[in-house]
């Protein structure tokens, strides 16, 4: 078995845009299925040899596919992913002002699909994808991406300022701030507030801050358990604002599908990638 997890830091100018930059790499696990879950980035997959292979989509009305790169946006319900036993890849968390800097459109309109990223940046993203397959390494892999993505920014196309800070109280509160509290800061109304806001990043201000509790939760329990140490559910769900371990529990259900310590068994030669991806946000 091979585990191999990479993080990159970007180019400054990617920065407050792209909070994560990760490679990975997984050789000899027993096929199966490992699911893609809810977090607070839009996600941006570029493989290096077999297709990802999507057996379903957080939008269930989206037919599974292959992808060999793609753009996945906020979601609110897992997908899953089939692999053989080996994935490869490079993987990009984007933030809401991500993706009108860099894709071109708000973060809403790609809510809960994933996309091909030919389909969105067309000739640059085929070209993103055979520069990243090509290169020599990580190093080369990150540097091919970097020269593509620096050429497709667009930092003046950013939304609405109230949106952005709604956005930025929300995770810098780790989602317990209430929506009335976030519109007040912002001076818009609450409902006005969710209008702009769920146009912009695809989820209402309250789907937003479960999502930022669940996804610092489950980044804290990786890291946890990758660091050799007990569950400690209960102690979690009180440091990640649940109003207890029930509580927990039941969006663990509601986003993945599965309560904490069955997806741990289901998902741990996985979990290694989540705690990758925390210190790459951690660096960022």
């Amino acid at each position: 078995m091979r585990q191999e997890s990479v993080v990159h830091r970007l180019h400054p100018a990617l920065r407050p845009y792209v909070a994560a930059a990760t490679g990975y790499r997984h050789e000899g696990f027993p096929p199966g299925e490992h699911l893609g879950l809810p977090s607070p980035w839009l996600t941006v997959v570029v493989t290096l040899d077999e297709p990802l292979e999507m057996a379903a989509h957080p939008d269930p009305a989206q037919a599974p596919g292959r992808f060999d790169a793609l753009v996945g946006g906020l979601h609110t319900r897992p997908a899953r992913i089939v692999h053989p036993g080996r994935q490869a890849g490079v993987q990009l968390s984007l933030t809401p002002l991500g993706a009108r800097a860099l894709l071109g459109c708000p973060a809403g309109q790609l809510a809960s699909t994933d996309v091909p990223l030919e389909a969105l940046l067309g000739a640059a993203g085929a070209e993103l994808t055979d520069r990243v397959r090509t290169a020599a390494g990580w190093a080369g892999r990150f540097a091919a991406l970097e020269r593509v993505l620096l050429r497709r920014l667009r930092p003046d196309t950013g939304p609405r300022p109230e949106v952005t800070e709604a956005w930025r109280l929300t995770t810098a509160a780790g989602g317990r701030l209430p929506v009335a509290e976030v519109a007040r800061r912002t001076g818009w109304s609450v409902r006005y507030l969710e209008q702009r806001f769920r146009a912009e990043t695809g989820l209402a201000p309250k789907e937003a801050a479960r999502v930022v509790r669940f996804d610092r939760a489950r980044r804290a329990l990786a890291a946890r358990v990758t660091a050799g140490g007990p569950p400690a559910l209960a102690e979690l769900a009180v440091a990640a604002g649940f109003s207890d371990q029930a509580h927990l529990t039941r969006e663990w259900r509601a986003f993945s599908g599965l309560p904490p310590t069955r997806w741990l068994a289901a998902e741990f030669g996985f979990v290694q990638d989540t705690a990758t991806v925390s210190a790459a946000l951690s660096a960022s």
